[in-house]
């Protein structure tokens, strides 16, 4: 009788460690590394792609447009343009940072236009020349009041419309440009991109 008991709970014993080993292991963390440029779309929301793309398309259309050569025929130079605020008027959070660092990065590598630093940049900037004005040497120190003032501000706004019906759901994105003129505020430029995406949910949830 004592050896069956025995035999029993090492039963058990070796049952609980089976269990326990499987939990852990559907517990544990797997990373599969990806390539930057890879499109993976895990819940339908906006992403690195959705942002890229959108950028390199509407700075693509901006910079095809008349009002280009236009300046660039009347000042005999290339238009200096920054990004004002981009706007996320969505449902969901996207970070705006982001799509503006890649509008700014199209921007500058087209090299159809100069490029001045943001707000938050140059306050930083100005910042750095007054220490300068104090502890660097003048033949080095980089004086006030040298800045280029901008010609142009791109603005604009991200929209979300959600259409769901029971496990499926269309995502609906437009995004708005304008571009500014800072001298008489005329819009010499609009641009709109829009994205639908069809997500389709399995009713299993954990």
């Amino acid at each position: 009788m004592r050896g069956y008991e025995q035999k029993s709970r090492l039963f058990r014993v070796i049952s609980l460690a089976l269990i326990l080993g499987v939990f852990q292991a559907g517990c544990a963390t797997s990373v599969t590394r990806m390539d930057a440029g890879e499109v993976k779309d895990l819940s339908g929301a906006w992403n690195d792609t959705d942002s890229r793309l959108v950028s390199e398309e509407m700075i693509q259309d901006v910079l095809s447009r008349s009002w280009l050569q236009q300046y660039v025929r009347a000042q005999r130079k290339q238009p200096t343009v920054i990004v004002g605020e981009i706007r996320n008027l969505s449902h969901e959070h996207i970070n705006v940072n982001t799509f503006v660092a890649d509008m700014e990065r199209a921007l500058i590598n087209s090299g159809k236009v100069e490029f001045v630093a943001s707000r938050t940049e140059r306050q930083d900037v100005r910042d750095e020349r007054e220490d300068q004005d104090l502890h660097a040497r003048e033949d080095t120190r980089k004086a006030m009041g040298q800045e280029i003032g901008a010609d142009f501000m791109l603005k604009g706004t991200i929209n979300t419309i959600v259409d769901p019906s029971g496990t499926k759901q269309v995502r609906y994105y437009q995004v708005n440009l304008t571009l500014i003129s800072m001298a008489d505020n005329r819009k010499v430029w609009v641009g709109q991109k829009e994205i639908k995406k069809l997500v389709k949910r399995s009713k299993l949830r954990f």
